[in-house]
């Protein structure tokens, strides 16, 4: 050995390191090496050895049985595949080592391909669902060995982000949405081979907020309006719509939409939508109160009452409808208002005497109004009616009504001193009637009675002064033909009448007698021909013969107290001629002839003094 020599085994590619081969293909990784004769070669498969051998030794190469028909070694020690198949791909490693040089080592990389073939895509699961975790496509095949995969959406590359990501055989969504429904395309790549596949993927979402709308749109509807509701929201599939009214489910929709015809306040009420996504199960609801109205029949009505006979209550009424009819009297209070019935009470004031309070009846379809006019109890005239009772006594009832607004309540009293309802005296409920009964109308006329009518707004009294049976006036009408008259009569306000007799003076009146022969009589003095209750106030008189005379008069009557006869009325050939009259005219006649023979005087001496005038000049 020189002395400086310096000895080193180094091995080298003679080909690439990184190898790619087709399955059933003939390849070498090939080597060199320098620095020593005949070393020692180890060829490992990752970190299995695989074949040994010492370069130009007759002795055969060491290789695992299982693995002679592929694996060969190069009297260089390179390393020969025969009929490659899949599991030859690994990384390789040669070690070359000499005794007193070293050792050299060189790495390989072979990669063994088939082609791609019979790709399919698939989904778990089977639909991608909004809102889920995840959805994931994945891909198989028949036989192949893919180098690359690359996905893409609508012909859009996809790239690994927050919502995409790409896995060995597989694409991983995360939080998938509807927007994410669409076509998928895998690209699988090798050396030797390449295919594209494609799947549709449909997302299920819904359903969303309904949308709920009434046409038309209104705030209200009257009744025996038509109107619809529609009710739809987005999702995948359509979701269905179902209705229900009151606890109840209708059926009457129709993709939907509710049609309501000539609808009635029982309809108004809350309208709720259900929609169904009937493959994912989700549902949604939306509600909508429909208000259907309907006005109170009818006009508002106003009245005013008394409240202890202090207060005044104004009332207006106008019952019914849906809703009901706000009500209010604003020129009293702004802030009191009701519904239906209301009523406000005020203190009466002078104010409030005559003037007129509108009530306003608000309603939302229609507006409408009534008025009332409080009013102190105006003057009046009282009013006497005289009936019989059961015992034959006499019944005067005293009458005192007062127009005034609030009705006017009536207290009595007699002489100054207070009348209440007992044994001899009886107020009607209303207290506009005193009753009194007694058998003597003489009774009745002893006492001054008082009524005095009052409301919150003020009084009025009339002073009642009772009077015995008479006739303050009487008229006799003849029929044309002069057989027929009719008499009329009246009585004083406050005079006690329980009936009347009708009497007559002069020829009886025409009869028929037991043989059928109609006779006549007459007489001197007045007798009763006609009996009428106190009620009455006229009578008919048959049977007159016209070229007689008659006289008529009428007696009214308390019980049996008479009282003073009515005017005499005369009928017949005298008619007119009363017995004053011709006593008027009897008087007249001298008057009469008195006034000629003057006037005659007169006359004679103006013409003689002309006379004598003309004769001087």
């Amino acid at each position: 050995m020189l002395a400086g020599a310096h000895c080193e085994l180094v091995v080298s590619p003679a080909g690439p390191t990184q190898v790619n081969a087709i399955v059933g293909s003939n390849l070498t990784l090939a080597v060199s090496f320098s620095g020593a004769p005949d070393p020692v070669v180890i060829w490992l498969m990752g970190d299995l050895p695989v074949v040994t051998w010492t370069i130009g030794s007759s002795v055969p190469p060491d290789i695992p049985e299982n693995m002679r028909k592929v694996l060969k070694v190069e009297q260089n020690g390179s390393l020969t595949f025969v009929n490659v198949s899949l599991g030859f791909a690994s990384n390789y490693t040669v070690k070359m080592t000499k005794s007193g040089v070293g050792n050299a080592v060189l790495s390989f990389t072979l990669k063994v391909f088939e082609n791609i073939q019979n790709v399919t895509l698939s989904t778990q699961p089977d639909f991608a669902k909004e809102g889920t975790d995840l959805f994931i496509l994945q891909y198989s095949m028949l036989q192949g060995v893919v180098e690359h995969q690359m996905w893409f959406f609508n012909d859009i590359p996809i790239k690994t982000n927050s919502h995409y990501l790409m896995e060995p055989r597989s694409l991983v969504i995360l939080r998938p949405n509807r927007s994410d429904a669409g076509q998928y395309t895998v690209l699988l790549t090798n050396p030797f081979s390449s295919v594209t596949t494609h799947i549709n993927v449909t997302v299920l979402y819904g359903p969303d907020e309904p949308v709920l709308e009434a046409h038309p749109a209104q705030p209200f509807y009257v009744a025996e309006d038509s109107l619809s509701l529609s009710c739809h929201a987005e999702g995948f599939p359509q979701p269905t719509v179902q209705w229900d009214f009151g606890g109840q489910m209708l059926s009457d929709t129709h993709k939907g939409v509710l049609n309501l015809t000539n609808v009635r306040t029982s309809q108004g009420g809350i309208y709720t939508c259900t929609v169904l996504n009937e493959k994912t199960k989700e549902k949604r609801q939306k509600s909508t109160n429909l208000n259907v109205y309907e006005t109170p029949s009818g006009n508002p009505m106003c009245s005013v009452g008394s409240v202890s006979n202090v207060n005044l209550q104004y009332h207006c009424q106008w019952p019914g409808g849906t809703p009901q009819a706000m009500l209010s009297f604003p020129e009293l209070s702004n802030t009191s208002s009701g519904t239906g019935n209301f009523s406000l009470t005020v203190p009466a004031s002078d104010n409030l005497n005559r003037q007129t309070v509108t009530c306003l009846a608000d309603h939302p379809v229609e507006q409408k109004n009534c008025s009332i006019t409080a009013s102190s109890p105006a003057q009046f005239l009282s009013a006497v009616r005289t009936t019989h009772d059961s015992e034959g006594k006499i019944v005067v009832t005293i009458y005192c009504v007062s127009d005034a607004s609030p009705k006017a309540v009536v207290s009595w009293s007699r002489d100054s001193g207070a009348i209440t309802s007992g044994t001899a005296y009886q107020i009607s409920s209303d207290t506009t009637q005193l009753m009194m009964v007694d058998y003597n109308v003489s009774n009745f006329l002893l006492q001054n009675y008082t009524c005095t009518c009052r409301n919150p707004l003020g009084s009025q009294s009339r002073e009642i002064q009772l009077q015995g049976p008479s006739v303050s006036n009487s008229i006799l009408f003849p029929n044309q033909d002069g057989t027929v008259v009719t008499l009329t009569w009246e009585i004083p306000p406050t005079s006690i009448v329980t009936g009347f007799d009708i009497q007559m003076k002069g020829p009886d009146l025409l009869s028929t007698n037991h043989t059928g022969i109609q006779t006549r009589g007459s007489s001197d003095g007045y007798r009763t021909i006609q009996q009428k209750p106190g009620s009455a106030r006229s009578t008919d008189i048959f049977g007159l013969e016209p070229k007689l005379t008659y006289q008529f008069r009428v007696i009214p009557r308390a019980n049996m107290t008479e009282g003073v006869p009515s005017v005499v009325h005369i009928v017949g050939p005298g008619e007119g001629l009363s017995s004053a009259a011709i006593a008027g005219i009897a008087a007249g006649i001298p008057c009469s002839l008195l006034f000629l023979l003057l006037l005659g005087g007169l006359i004679f001496l103006c013409v003689y003094c002309n006379r004598k005038k003309s004769t001087l000049v």
